[in-house]
């Protein structure tokens, strides 16, 4: 064999030598790179669950409110019942509300005048308590804002009237024109003699604010996780989609109840 014939051949296998070679760095990067992709992907979720858990746990941080200052009337366990009715009415409602809920709003505009037809007849009466459920799930300030605003409604002894407005203009679930207390005070205009400087100043102020902080709390710590939560006599009687509750239904209860 001549010496270029072997030159020849000895090139060819390093040539092909040099191309598994190349070939192997190219899957070596390639592997490289895939892993450095996963990793990223992986670096990055996790960045978003910590942004969300942090972002979470900063929404759920408590916020400096001031001192807890009750609103006029209020009662209960930890005060953060509002009244509604003669205490004398046999039959008791009690009602677990978010402004910015829209099942809250589905529930208030169909049994509203049942309700208040019932309560003047002193055979029911309501309690009220404000929570903060979409704040805590959508961001924003529309339900600690509205309850406050409600309960310097009731200081001026007007809350089921200005209750009732808020909930017949209440906006879009994840609109929060509630966070906006120019609005709220907008809206008391349509209660004869609440828009008042006091009222004002309250609703500014947040002076019920952690009130309604508390009444969340209270409301986390119940047995009852979802707005509306609709009791009569201590017994849930809404949201049954097998038996639902009109206000029918709601009479012959409170009749019962009487009886």
């Amino acid at each position: 064999m001549s010496q270029k014939n072997s030159d020849g051949k000895r090139s060819a296998r390093e040539r092909l030598q040099e191309q598994r070679q190349r070939e192997e760095s190219r899957v070596k990067r390639k592997r490289t790179l895939i892993a450095g992709v996963i990793v990223v992907a992986v670096l990055g979720a996790g960045a978003g669950i910590g942004a969300l858990v942090a972002n979470s746990g900063k929404g759920k941080k408590q916020e400096k409110a001031g001192p807890l200052v009750a609103p006029q009337g209020a009662t209960g366990k930890d005060t953060v019942m509002i009244p509604v009715g003669k205490s004398t009415a046999k039959a008791t409602l009690t009602v677990y509300e978010d402004f910015r809920c829209p099942g809250c709003g589905q529930f208030e505009n169909a049994f509203r005048d049942t309700v208040h037809d019932l309560e003047d007849k002193g055979e029911l009466k309501a309690e009220y308590h404000l929570v903060t459920l979409i704040d805590n799930n959508l961001g924003g300030k529309g339900s600690l804002n509205a309850a406050n605003a409600a309960a310097c409604a009731q200081d001026a002894g007007k809350f089921a009237a200005y209750h009732d407005v808020l909930y017949k203009n209440q906006p879009e679930e994840t609109d929060d024109q509630y966070g906006k207390k120019p609005r709220l005070i907008e809206l008391a205009g349509q209660v004869q003699g609440l828009d008042t400087p006091d009222f004002r100043k309250c609703v500014d102020d947040g002076t019920h604010d952690s009130w309604v902080k508390k009444s969340q709390e209270t409301f986390s710590k119940s047995a009852y996780h979802a707005t509306p939560t609709i009791l009569l006599d201590g017994k849930s009687v809404y949201g049954d989609q097998a038996n639902p509750l009109t206000p029918e239904k709601l009479r012959q209860l409170v009749a019962a109840a009487k009886g």
